[in-house]
């Protein structure tokens, strides 16, 4: 297990090379979007080292199914800091599931139907951590607004050295159009999630922004 100060739960993969981090939203002070940061993800070049190679950042709300994958694909891999593709991967997933590039920046950002979620490459936050010391570095920012200029509902950030390829694993499975399980939803997405209340046991299935 790796050291931490906070008031955490921390994972670690076999290896020793990939932790995520929950925090406790009272002792974490980083936020994105306004909203406090509660999934940091990271890896290491080798177990016995003092600093990450790149860092991934994610608030509460976010479709627990993302996170998953993008987790289930970190775990599988030998080299977590080696990207087996470029950023045109990661539009290139979102938009295989339906989402639209953006006109403006067709190569570096896609957007969902309605404008409600997006992912595009940004300079990272001031607090995002990577091994690239490098003021102004760019890295792949995700988020959902179900009413443009409204509080959000959720929002990632993944630094610079994250590879293209996981970000893109991340996009996919968050612009699948399928239906989830859902017990209740988020405040704010009326009219744009369909609905199933199937059988007797009333289960909401949608998933969490579309």
């Amino acid at each position: 297990m790796w050291p931490t100060a906070r008031d955490t739960l921390l994972c670690t993969s076999p290896n020793g090379l990939c932790g995520a981090e929950w925090t406790r939203r009272a002792a974490c002070s980083f936020e994105l979007g306004d909203l406090p940061v509660a999934w940091q993800v990271s890896a290491r070049p080798h177990p016995t080292s003092a600093l990450t190679e790149w860092n991934a950042y994610f608030t509460a709300g976010l479709p627990h199914e993302a996170l998953t994958d993008f987790l289930l694909a970190l775990g599988a891999r030998t080299e977590p800091g080696f990207s087996f593709s470029g950023p045109e991967a990661v539009v290139a997933a979102a938009c295989a599931q339906g989402w639209a590039r953006d006109i403006d920046r067709p190569r570096a950002a896609a957007l969902a139907p309605g404008l409600s979620a997006g992912v595009s490459l940004e300079k990272v936050p001031p607090l995002v951590r990577d091994a690239d010391p490098r003021p102004g570095r760019f890295g792949w920012q995700a988020w959902a607004e179900p009413v443009v200029g409204d509080q959000y509902l959720w929002c990632a950030s993944f630094s610079s050295s994250v590879p293209h390829d996981l970000v893109a694993i991340f996009a996919s499975s968050l612009a699948l159009p399928h239906p989830v399980q859902r017990s209740c939803l988020p405040a704010g997405v009326e009219g744009r999630l369909t609905v199933v209340r199937p059988g007797a046991d009333r289960q909401r299935r949608a998933r969490g922004v579309e």
